[in-house]
């Protein structure tokens, strides 16, 4: 007697044996279609009145496929062939779909696809134009200039027409409407691995610098050469919208594409530097820069007081309550770090960008950096701030409203030149952080760092401009050489003679210098500051 439960397993079976066979056959059809290179499996999306068809293709047939927006037929009369970009003339100018394109950043984003692993571009927004678009006397448009059918060819592989094949023959145009940065560092990258060369571009795409070879990135990045030639095959997501859609005449498609580029930059909000300083997960410098700013004492947040670092611009104002910025923080860390730990920075001749450094040297790199703001918050200007004192008195000038000190220490400029002087000092000199600031302690509690808009002070004309009577970020660079030249002064007479006249230099107006005594001189009579 057969059990009740049986013809139910046979069913069950059967069920299961047909879904199978369904997997089968559905993949058998997908790699029929999936072979062919005149077609590619799309899925077709809309919103609003805009179709679209999202797939993904080989970084390989993005570079041979496709092509910037200004190489479309309809600019080819006014495109320039050296930069890629559409001439801008009274002609042109209400057809321009994209921003001029900055060949400067093809080389670093190649080198990110080639060297960083966990690499990612979002996908590519494409235009499918194919050759009837161009073409007014095609039997595609109707005697009133309207288009008879998309221009998206796109044969639906289900019922409700959203899976299916999108024609992407050669005589399709394809170009990029969003991504074509990606699209540069993707035609770079394939050019590496062709020709095993990269040449640098400024943003006008005129070569500079040395090629970027890959024997220069398999040595500075210990790439596998065999890992490098499989980045071709890798696969980006692309997305079409069709050049003209049914019943638009040619302007209409033109203006709905421009339309859809535009707001699509508009959404995207540029980072800033700062920004940029806090997302960074591989440059060394920026990662110690963050540690700082969230755990030292001096900087990190504390109930009750106002922050001490502006995570986003970079520039502090003169009654901002903030200390310094993420941005200074990383140029200091920058500069003072770059001589413990040379290989953060790639050399630049070679125009590598930076790989991630080991968590030990990253743990060293975040110990000698805390370190020196240990020292620094030691500064008898900073330890008026831990009674009390807050940092707009401290920075602003005293002529401005409600006066100020203005002290060079609260502001990211001198906070730059300073660390910047400190790193030659400690490593270059190999002076030690504990008797150098047993100086500058010295230095500070008289005066030295303040009032830097008198002529009394070391830093008027160099860090402060007597006559626009505002910072100068020109003079950091001296600022840090004078600094440098009190704390350890230098036997060398040439570097000391040179020294006396850029200082004197600087504090020249119309023709006179200005003595530390406020009063005109001669310029060789300027002369240097004692050494501390």
């Amino acid at each position: 007697m057969s059990s009740p439960d049986k013809p139910k397993a046979d069913i069950a079976s059967q069920i299961l044996e047909q879904d199978s066979q369904d997997r089968q056959a559905l993949a058998l059809l997908l790699d029929r279609h999936l072979a062919r290179n005149d077609r590619l499996l799309v899925q077709k999306t809309q919103m609003g009145s805009t179709e679209a068809f999202i797939g993904s293709v080989t970084l390989e047939w993005l570079d041979s496929r496709v092509r910037f927006a200004s190489q479309l037929p309809l600019f080819r009369q006014k495109f320039d062939p050296q930069t890629d970009n559409v001439i801008r003339d009274e002609e042109t100018v209400d057809e321009i779909l994209q921003r001029p394109l900055d060949w400067s950043r093809q080389a670093p984003l190649t080198q990110y696809l080639a060297a960083r692993q966990a690499h990612k571009f979002p996908a590519v927004l494409v235009v499918h134009s194919p050759t009837w678009v161009d073409n007014p006397k095609a039997k595609e448009w109707d005697k009133q200039g309207r288009a008879r059918q998309s221009a998206a060819d796109f044969i639906p592989l289900d019922q409700n027409q959203t899976v299916g094949l999108l024609d992407v023959s050669p005589s399709v145009s394809i170009f990029a409407l969003d991504g074509q940065h990606r699209l540069m560092g993707v035609q770079g990258l394939m050019t590496l691995l062709k020709t095993g060369r990269l040449q640098r571009y400024n943003k006008n795409k005129k070569p500079v610098g040395s090629v970027i070879t890959i024997d220069d990135l398999i040595d500075e990045y210990q790439l596998d050469p065999a890992y490098l030639q499989r980045l071709a095959q890798e696969k980006i997501g692309i997305e079409f919208i069709p050049a003209v859609a049914k019943g638009e005449t040619r302007d209409q498609a033109r203006r709905r594409v421009r339309s859809i580029f535009v707001h699509v930059n508009l959404m995207a909000l540029r980072l800033s530097k700062g920004q940029l300083a806090l997302l960074n997960e591989n440059d060394g410098f920026s990662i110690v820069a963050r540690k700082i700013a969230v755990n030292h004492p001096l900087l990190k947040e504390v109930p009750g007081r106002n922050p001490r670092v502006n995570w986003d611009s970079a520039t502090v104002a003169a009654k901002s309550t903030v200390l310094t910025t993420l941005q200074a923080l990383n140029e200091m860390s920058q500069r003072y770090l770059d001589h413990p730990f040379p290989r953060w920075k790639p050399p630049e001749k070679k125009g590598l960008i930076p790989m991630r450094p080991d968590d030990e040297e990253l743990e060293a790199g975040i110990d000698t950096f805390n370190q020196f703001f240990d020292h620094l918050a030691s500064l008898p200007s900073y330890q008026r701030l831990e009674q009390g004192e807050e940092t707009p008195q401290l920075r602003r000038f005293s002529f401005e409203k409600n006066g100020g000190e203005g002290n060079i220490l609260f502001r990211p400029v001198g906070q730059i030149a300073f660390t910047q002087a400190l790193g030659i000092v400690v490593f270059q000199k190999k002076l030690s952080l504990k008797m150098v600031f047993k100086k500058l302690c010295k230095y500070d509690a008289e005066g030295g760092f303040s009032q830097m808009e008198t002529p009394q002070s070391l830093w008027y004309g160099v860090l402060f401009d007597p006559n626009k009577k505002r910072i100068m970020v020109s003079g950091r660079d001296l600022a840090a050489r004078l600094l440098i030249y009190i704390i350890a002064g230098t036997e060398d007479g040439m570097e000391k003679a040179e020294l006396r006249r850029e200082l004197a230099e600087a504090r020249t107006i119309e023709g006179k210098a200005v003595g530390f005594n406020g009063k005109f001189v001669k310029p060789r009579d300027v002369g240097l500051p004692p050494v501390l």
